[in-house]
């Protein structure tokens, strides 16, 4: 039997599985949590901690076909001061709740497209997060760039409000991929956008790809790869396109017949993977990849590693707060999402109230499966040690949960009594194994494909 061949006897080509950038996935929350549960959660972080912050930008020029986030397309720059000062807004009611001596470790820009600000919109809003919370020393400020819409003053204008890691989206270098997906960046564009980061002090940057999109073969992801690989980011994400035009209705323009097959999806992960372990990439989870000396690198060795909405951290924050619509926030009690819609998410502020529209606090039960998927997914196994003094639970417990999903798996996985692990030939089936752990059913709106 083939290893091809008991993948897909296990499923792996017909599973559609959450992405487990959190536990219970997003679909699951309701609206129990409100902005009460939600400034509670804020008051009650540990005096002088160290938090997470993550701000939403939506606005885009264009909208990428291949894209599921939420974002908008703007013609001008109208919409973006006014959403800015929301932001202030919604941030100084948060720095109300805020425990003394609170400093920002980590600060991440996200989007939308970050860089469609100006720069003096830039120093705008950087000035008010750093009035509002401090960096602590050692913290990480990062941000999401499009090279289509960067130049000179945008970065001096972000290098001066303490930018110091820098995350390009390249998706895939080939024109004609780049016009099937609706994203034209030519290998040119980019590299001049990382040459500027380069010269103006940025020397942490990572870069995301895609597999799986359409038109693409084994040549053309090896040529981008190869490319990506001349331009030496830290670290580059190596992301499955999730196919969900029920979900992002922009994603109907893309021609489903020219999407890669299952199986040839994981031969593109594989042909990926392969050439940037050679070119010397340690694998970081399941889908990064970083140089060996970046910490992220050597959070794997020291398993520091950590899963968040942005996907894989180094992060230490009990805590992570974020503004903005749609923003996520985490801490050890749940989660809290804004309202979604700009629209909605800017007339709660305007009512000088958080735009909380909906979370879950987490069980007892939520926080051990929750512990459990995450070390799947951060370590490829879970150590009954770790988790029996953490967690409500007992080694015989987890032997016999370990045991089930093992049988379930044709006994493929290691299972001792010190606990599981998932052998690299197996490591496709992550995200599956990581489901049965799961106790909440699937979501009726579809997850992406499990490879």
């Amino acid at each position: 039997m083939t290893h091809i061949a008991q993948l897909k006897r296990l499923g792996l080509f017909d599973a559609k599985v959450p992405r487990y950038t959190s536990y219970p996935s997003a679909p699951h929350f309701n609206d129990r949590v409100d902005e009460h549960v939600f400034s509670s959660w804020i008051s009650s972080l540990p005096t002088g901690t160290g938090i997470s912050l993550y701000v939403h930008i939506p606005f885009c020029r264009r909208l990428c076909w291949f894209c599921a986030c939420r974002t908008q397309g703007i013609q001008n720059d109208n919409p973006i001061t006014g959403y800015i000062s929301r932001i202030e807004a919604e941030l100084a009611h948060v720095v109300k709740y805020l425990p003394q001596g609170t400093t920002l470790t980590h600060l991440h820009w996200g989007g939308g497209t970050p860089t469609i600000l100006s720069p003096d919109h830039i120093t705008r809003l950087a000035t008010s997060i750093q009035t509002s919370v401090p960096f602590a020393p050692n913290y990480t400020f990062s941000v999401e760039i499009d090279p289509n819409e960067l130049d000179a003053p945008r970065v001096n204008a972000l290098v001066r409000a303490g930018m110091n890691r820098a995350s390009i989206g390249v998706q895939d270098f080939d024109p004609e991929i780049q016009s099937a997906i609706g994203r034209p960046q030519g290998f040119g564009d980019t590299k001049i956008a990382i040459d500027l980061l380069r010269e103006h002090g940025i020397s942490s940057i990572n870069a995301d790809i895609v597999y799986g999109l359409p038109k693409q073969n084994k040549r053309r992801l090896t040529d981008t790869v190869q490319k990506l690989v001349s331009l030496t980011p830290e670290r580059i994400a190596l992301y499955g396109y999730a196919h969900v035009p029920w979900m992002a209705r922009r994603q109907n323009l893309i021609d489903a017949d020219t999407l890669p097959s299952p199986t040839d999806r994981l031969e593109l992960f594989n042909t990926a993977q392969n050439l940037l372990n050679w070119d010397g990439y340690t694998s970081v989870g399941i889908d990064h990849f970083a140089l060996p000396d970046d910490s992220m690198s050597e959070a794997v060795t020291t398993r520091t590693l950590r899963r968040n909405f942005q996907g894989y951290t180094v992060d230490p924050a009990v805590a992570l707060i974020g503004l903005g619509a749609s923003a996520i926030s985490q801490f050890p009690q749940g989660y809290a999402q804004n309202a979604s819609a700009t629209s909605k998410y800017s007339a709660a502020i305007d009512t000088n109230s958080f735009a909380i529209a909906r979370g879950h606090e987490f069980s007892p039960d939520d926080k051990m499966r929750a512990a459990i998927i995450e070390s799947l997914m951060c370590n490829f196994d879970v150590r009954i040690d770790e988790m029996v003094s953490s967690h409500a639970v007992t080694r015989h417990d987890l032997y016999q949960m370990f045991a089930r999903v093992n049988q379930k798996f044709e006994y493929i996985l290691d299972v001792s009594e010190s606990g599981l692990s998932i052998p690299h030939a197996a490591r496709p089936l992550t995200r599956m194994i990581a489901r049965e752990f799961d106790a909440y059913q699937l979501s009726t709106m579809g997850h992406s494909s499990a490879i």
